[in-house]
């Protein structure tokens, strides 16, 4: 799927972009190109409606002169000349960042688990037959049930990063991913449960995401009928349920620039609890097979783990070199470096700060789902949430919707809602009175990050208002 050559290519362009840089006389640079390849089939209907290949790809070139930096990217080294002047021309026009210089090379080791060779080698026809599978495994579980969206996918990228500051990087990653929407429809009813898994392993066999879409599907039917009033009551939240509130609002959190600009809820807590005492929440840029793991991060700084907050108290805040550099010397804090926290959307933008695989971890004896629900005694179970794009990260408000969600009473499961609004503030839920179930081995993969998020019941702070 991906050439041999991927990564040498990749590296005589920088070196290309670099002999541009200095023939110009740029003072600091760094160079990163990404090419990549993948394979998708989509599945609509029940069947494999579209299969599809393909590859994209190239350079980003960021100048750093006397504290100002510009930014250019390319899709062929041909077009060196004139990147590297477009860069050169914004870094001119740019505010001064006194302290800012690109990082020095260090040495670092190599993250596990990143590529699979068995991804590299899957063919289409492989794809072919597990999209078929899925379709077929859908149907053992619940003759009701159809498969009517989805789809997998395989890829494959090269990356390299250059620097005139001694950096020299280069590796492949691999990822399997697979989503499903699931929907049963009988009598007059439709109900359906979208799920996905995402892997840098080869996912072989039927991921566990299948049977759930289906399980899921499955529980909501048949909605029963509850007091249309909103109530503020204990809440479990599966980590389906919880990842995209907790990205959108925990993970901006932590971030350095955030903190300073008082932007963040625990901006001026540092040392303070902010968590549940028996909670720690851990930024991890080394995770075996994390999708947001990497040796060195989007500037080449080696990365690490990082315990932002230790059993409740809020212990760090990550940064990159740049964000750190211009927080300093416009007075915001009297001193911040690199974290290895810099991220990259892709080789068209440069690096800012970011999380890594986020991982919130309990000192307490974690809970089975089941045991879970007999501490709730009363309460409801959320799987998915609609709308927390809305939420605000500053505050921890959020107003959501839900169509899988169960209610709970005197510790067993009663049944489904239609639908409800689910409201609240996280920092205040997370707070205090929280329980943690098992460790999910699902990678959280979503557009909003990657998170590594078990059950969690949380007894204050939510609000539920049935439909």
């Amino acid at each position: 799927m991906i050439p041999d050559d991927a990564i040498e290519r990749l590296l005589e362009g920088c070196q290309t972009i670099a002999k541009q840089c200095e023939l110009q006389g740029i003072q600091e640079w760094e160079i990163v190109a990404s090419q990549g390849y993948g394979r998708s089939l989509d599945i609509e209907a029940g069947r494999i409606s579209l299969a599809s290949g393909g590859g994209e790809g190239g350079f980003g070139v960021r100048v750093l002169q006397g504290g100002r930096y510009g930014y250019a990217h390319l899709v062929d080294p041909s077009g060196a000349e004139h990147a590297v002047s477009e860069a050169s021309s914004i870094a001119k026009a740019s505010p001064k960042i006194e302290g800012f210089s690109l990082p020095n090379a260090m040495n670092t080791t190599p993250i596990d688990g990143m590529m699979d060779e068995a991804i590299l080698n899957l063919s289409a026809e492989d794809l072919l037959m597990q999209g078929d599978d899925i379709i077929s495994e859908v149907a053992s579980i619940d003759k009701r049930a159809v498969v009517i969206g989805g789809g997998v996918g395989i890829g494959a990228e090269a990356g390299v990063m250059v620097s005139s500051e001694g950096v020299e990087a280069s590796g492949i990653t691999t990822s399997h991913g697979l989503g499903v929407q699931v929907s049963i429809e009988e009598n007059g009813q439709m109900t359906s449960s979208w799920e996905s898994s995402s892997s840098r392993k080869l996912m072989t066999g039927i991921p566990d995401c299948v049977p759930l879409a289906v399980e899921w599907a499955t529980k909501t039917r048949d909605p029963i009928t509850v007091e249309n009033q909103p109530l503020d009551t204990p809440i479990l939240m599966t980590p389906q349920g919880i990842s995209s509130l907790f990205s959108n609002i925990i993970r901006p959190s932590i971030l350095g620039e955030r903190m300073v600009r008082k932007e963040s809820f625990w901006s001026e807590k540092m040392n303070q609890q902010v968590l549940d005492s028996h909670l720690t929440l851990l930024d991890n840029r080394r995770m075996e097979g994390g999708f947001s793991s990497s040796s060195r991060d989007g500037e080449g700084v080696p990365t690490s783990c990082h315990t932002i907050v230790e059993n409740g108290v809020l212990r760090k805040m990550i940064w990159s070199t740049r964000d750190a550099a211009k927080n300093v010397a416009e007075g915001r804090i009297t001193e911040a470096e690199s974290t290895g926290s810099a991220s990259r959307g892709s080789h068209m933008s440069p690096p800012t700060t970011g999380c890594g695989d986020v991982q919130l971890l309990s000192s307490n004896k974690p809970q089975s789902r089941e045991e879970l629900i007999e501490t709730m005694d009363e309460g409801y179970i959320v799987h998915s949430v609609m709308g927390a794009h809305t939420a605000n990260p500053t505050s921890g408000d959020f107003s959501v919707t839900t169509s899988t969600i169960l209610r709970v009473e005197n510790g067993e499961i009663r049944g489904a809602l239609k639908q409800a609004g689910v409201s609240g503030n996280l920092f205040r839920a997370i707070s205090n009175g929280v329980h943690l179930g098992h460790q999910s081995n699902v990678n959280g993969v979503s557009n909003t990050g990657s998170n590594h998020l078990s059950d969690i019941l949380f007894t204050q702070g939510m609000r539920i208002n049935p439909a």
